[in-house]
């Protein structure tokens, strides 16, 4: 089958282009033909089969459209934007609605303002409505039952066209802490002497540095590294430090004893799952869709979103067990149940189901 995968934008160290690029691969190793719909950003050198269509548009509405026209070629349409009209959405990026709802609790009241007067956000609204009515995708991929829930609680899409399937991630074959002194020195980490917690991605609203940073103040037992894009205008204390954007990700969390995700929202986060196969303890919230797969107190903490004490409290319970071989490869064995194949192979039946309607 030619399977249009529709993806807007690109980043190098996105999590949501690294998933895409996994589930073309195993697309094509089951003999499809995926054909990439995007913006122009992305390298046509990095794509599986060089088989890439580029949009030539800014505005997702506009972006929608178009790549709903370039999709008519192809036997299935399976998107990643909302699109409307379409053969399976995979909602990676969560459900809009929810995220403004959540990040009011921690913004100013003029932000909220300022987003109903932005066009883009109004179009994002406007096409999320039109992809979950029930006449938009006819199925829905959510990437966790939060998503799921979601979903249901603010659109009328029908509940039995909306399936589960959790993100996937193959760990490389080399252990990425096998020396992970030398991979300290590379990314220049200091203060080794401590447990090192790793915060990890661009979106630092979202993903809740500020509560990160708090978290740290006064901790003497860890030294916060801060992996990603962004400004940080604040106080930065002692045992933080900003190593910018960083591509080589498995090396990095060689040099981490923690993973730490305090975000406001986040459907299921690529990154926890890649720091728990690594044999990192996660510490995350419950506004991460990535939380419903781990025991707390087994393969890292649980916390409510803004809970900066229990932020704390869970880092240096964690920074005490770095040396606990137990607890590394129970967080191994856990990341281990959610493979890659396992999600191409859950994903492809979904793909095959609407291919033979």
């Amino acid at each position: 089958m030619r399977i249009a995968l529709i993806r807007r934008g690109y980043s190098a160290t996105g999590g949501a282009e690294a998933y895409l690029l996994r589930l073309a691969s195993g697309l094509q190793k089951a003999g499809h033909d995926p054909v990439l719909i995007t913006t122009g950003e992305w390298p046509l050198a990095n794509w599986v089969n060089k088989s890439i269509q580029t949009v030539d548009v800014r505005s997702p509405l506009s972006f929608a459209l178009e790549a709903r026209r370039l999709g008519d070629a192809c036997d299935v349409v399976f998107s990643m934007e909302r699109i409307g009209r379409c053969d399976i959405y995979r909602a990676g990026d969560g459900v809009h609605r929810a995220w403004q709802e959540r990040r009011q609790k921690f913004e100013p009241r003029w932000k909220r303002w300022l987003r109903v007067l932005n066009r883009k956000n109004n179009e994002l609204l406007h096409l999320e409505a039109a992809t979950f009515a029930p006449d938009g995708a006819a199925r829905v991929i959510a990437n966790s039952d939060m998503v799921r829930r979601e979903i249901l609680n603010y659109f009328a899409y029908p509940e039995d066209r909306i399936c589960v399937i959790r993100n996937g991630f193959d760990p490389p074959a080399a252990d990425p802490a096998a020396d992970k002194q030398a991979q300290c020195v590379k990314f220049g980490i200091k203060n080794t002497d401590r447990a090192v917690v790793l915060f990890a991605g661009s979106g630092w609203e979202r993903k809740g540095l500020r509560f990160a940073v708090d978290a740290m103040r006064g901790t003497a037992s860890a030294t916060l590294v801060v992996a990603g894009r962004g400004n940080w205008s604040g106080e930065v204390p002692e045992n933080v430090q900003f190593l910018g954007p960083v591509s080589d990700m498995a090396s990095l969390l060689g040099c981490a004893d923690v993973f730490l995700a305090p975000t406001i929202y986040d459907p299921f986060s690529n990154a926890c799952l890649e720091a728990l196969a690594a044999g990192l303890p996660v510490v995350t919230t419950d506004a991460n869709g990535f939380s419903e797969i781990i025991d707390d107190g087994h393969h890292g903490s649980v916390v409510q979103v803004g809970d900066v004490p229990a932020l704390k409290s869970r880092i240096e319970h964690w920074a005490l067990a770095r040396h606990d071989a137990a607890v590394r490869e129970r967080c191994q064995s856990r990341a281990a149940e959610y493979s890659l194949d396992r999600n191409v192979s859950e994903t492809l039946a979904v793909i095959n189901r609407v291919a033979m309607r």
